[in-house]
């Protein structure tokens, strides 16, 4: 089980701000397929990872990281400095 985070227009496409997610998925990349493969809202909100960033336990990190032993990843869009 791994708590998944939602921010920005993630969140607002997906509809909640986060839940826990019993997953099989060893890297980010096939959690996100099985996210996917949910409901269209997880779909939409995962149709362009280019413009999706994540971390694993806060930790900027790639979709082919293992997710083996995370306590939480979370999805967010790019950020901006200025």
């Amino acid at each position: 089980m791994v708590e998944v985070l939602y921010f920005s227009w993630v969140r607002e496409r997906i509809g909640i701000p986060r839940e826990s997610v019993d997953t099989k998925a060893n890297t980010v990349r096939q959690l996100v397929d099985e996210l996917k493969a949910r409901e269209p809202r997880y779909d939409m909100a995962f149709s362009d990872l280019s413009s999706v960033r994540v971390a694993i336990d806060q930790e900027l990190t790639d979709f082919d990281a293992p997710i083996s032993g995370a306590r939480e990843v979370a999805f967010f869009p790019p950020m901006t400095g200025g």
